[in-house]
């Protein structure tokens, strides 16, 4: 792979959509979404992808002006062998990797370094809504890093995502699971359980 260093992106949230993701690599409206990404500086898509699962738990929160101000996915903090966050990985350069925490900062300039983040499985470069870089391990050779908030679940109040932004994760997630499936995992998670009736959540998933 030449000169280029790569790491894996883990997404659990609407990034697990691959065409969703692919805003972020080569620009553009992702669907469903009011705002325009500007892409990375390389545009060069994914050497290579796949499922993940996450040992932190996802919630939703907060109200996303471009997800008609409804809540986004988060990962709580603290490790639990019971949870079980669905991801996808994307094989990236560490520089894709970096402009894509970007333009999930609102193009903020910043400066992380990830081999200290590797080493302290963590490091918090902003306090914002994905100001948090996590490391979850690695895989074939290559660290994987995702993003989430800098507090943890119980420090904020669960808000219910929009149909258009739990059906761009649904619509990523459905390539490797069943309806059935995908119902059963989001029905309980802290902002939908409680805001989804089951029969919304089933038209969303079942559609």
């Amino acid at each position: 792979m030449n000169e280029k260093q790569y790491v894996w992106y883990a997404s659990y949230g609407s990034n697990i959509n691959t065409d969703r993701f692919l805003c972020y690599i080569k620009g553009g409206r992702p669907e469903g979404s009011s705002k325009v990404e500007p892409g990375c500086n390389d545009p060069s898509l994914p050497v290579d992808e796949s499922i993940f699962t996450i040992n932190l738990p996802i919630y939703f929160a907060k109200e996303a002006a471009k997800w008609q101000s409804k809540g986004v996915a988060f990962i709580g903090l603290k490790q639990n062998t019971g949870a079980k966050t669905y991801s996808k990985k994307y094989l990236i350069t560490t520089e894709q990797f970096l402009d894509v925490v970007k333009q999930e900062n609102n193009g903020l300039e910043f400066e992380i370094d990830l081999n200290e983040v590797k080493r302290k499985g963590s490091k918090i470069f902003r306090q914002a809504w994905y100001g948090n870089v996590l490391y979850l391990g690695e895989d074939k050779g290559f660290p994987i890093y995702t993003f989430t908030a800098p507090w943890d679940m119980e420090d904020v109040e669960w808000k219910k995502p929009s149909h258009a932004y739990l059906t761009t994760i649904v619509n990523g997630l459905e390539q490797d699971y069943t309806a059935q499936e995908i119902y059963d995992y989001f029905k309980t998670k802290p902002g939908i359980k409680g805001n989804y009736a089951d029969g919304e959540l089933a038209r969303v998933i079942f559609n």
